[in-house]
């Protein structure tokens, strides 16, 4: 297919499933809420898990606490497939990007370094980054990966690893052929998908029937609320859609994972029609070759859609599982 890269373009990512704890279907996670401003609070699920050890002296600590960051129009629930089998392994926590879910909507803030603010919060406020030598892990899913990205620079060596789930390596105007508003509409739901709680439901029941179930349909609820009138209307404020759609085509991927410093990996799905997404990754892997960056491992999956939380939730654990590996005994990355 044109514009298709060659396989050589990028390392492939090697995910160990068998590293994967089984899922927990009895866990559930606390609602919490930090405070950035007045007005502004953000919420966020805590799935709890196991304590790390204390690292020693100049050594970063292993095992690492993980943020997961959702994507545009979603809430911190899409995790909740990879954050029952995570939480065996590490402690999780999953926030809800302002403006989205439980998180307030301010009218201001959707701007890289505000929303990046926002994950360092929460973060604080987990207790994710209690000591000194304290990193985290950060994963982040189509937007949020973008989030998430901004977030590892701004934490520099707080940061023991950057995920990027299906988006955060593409330039969106390059990508999409769209700009902000057209892209904005062409996220608008049909009239008969919103007529009812129902219809919704049964539409993303039906993206694909074997992965649905109530951790997905509590997942797709969360995006939605349901008037008097019996439709279902986006949970996300047109305002805070609006301004993270904008951050999110100002996104720079050369430039944002340029001064991230922990190891980075991503997982790419299927949904690249025309080869633009596989070929802005070339491009990125490129461009981190020419000024001396190591190679960001690619794990594909071709046969899955966007959200490979649903999709693959063992095998973006297994990716979150990973990237720590990927960094010398000091925390500092490695060439891949």
């Amino acid at each position: 297919m044109a514009g298709q890269p060659e396989p050589a373009s990028f390392p492939a990512l090697d995910l160990d499933l068998s590293a994967v704890p089984a899922a927990d279907p009895g866990a559930s996670p606390q609602g919490f809420v930090v405070e950035v401003a007045p007005g502004e609070r953000i919420h966020f699920l805590d799935w709890d898990g196991p304590s790390g050890a204390t690292p020693g002296p100049g050594v970063r600590q292993r095992d690492a606490p993980v943020l997961l960051i959702h994507g545009l129009a979603q809430t911190a629930w899409i995790w909740t497939p990879v954050a029952r089998r995570l939480r065996a392994r590490r402690r999780v926590v999953a926030m809800d990007v302002r403006g989205h879910g439980l998180s307030d909507s301010p009218t201001h803030g959707y701007v890289p370094g505000q929303l990046a603010e926002d994950a360092i919060a929460v973060a604080d406020g987990a207790d994710l980054l209690a000591g000194a030598d304290s990193a985290i892990v950060l994963a982040g899913h189509g937007a949020g990966a973008m989030v998430a990205a901004w977030t590892a620079a701004e934490l520099a060596e707080r940061c023991a690893g950057l995920v990027l789930v299906d988006g955060g390596w593409e330039s969106l105007p390059e990508t999409t052929d769209l700009d902000p508003e057209e892209f904005l509409r062409s996220l608008e739901e049909p009239p008969e998908v919103l007529r009812s709680m129902t219809s919704f439901l049964a539409d993303r029941a039906g993206f694909d029937r074997a992965t649905w179930n109530a951790d997905q349909e509590q997942a797709a609820r969360a995006t939605v609320i349901e008037v008097p009138a019996g439709k279902v209307v986006a949970g996300v404020r047109p305002h805070a859609l609006e301004g993270l759609a904008r951050a999110i085509f100002d996104y720079r991927p050369e430039e944002a994972l340029g001064r991230v410093g922990a190891p980075i990996v991503a997982l790419m799905a299927s949904d690249d029609e025309f080869g633009r997404r596989a070929a802005a990754m070339a491009r990125l892997q490129g461009a981190r070759r020419t000024a001396g960056l190591p190679a960001i491992p690619v794990a594909s999956f071709p046969g899955d859609g966007h959200n490979l939380m649903r999709y693959r939730p063992a095998e973006v654990t297994a990716a979150i599982l990973h990237v720590e590996l990927l960094a010398g005994p000091t925390g500092r990355r490695g060439q891949a």
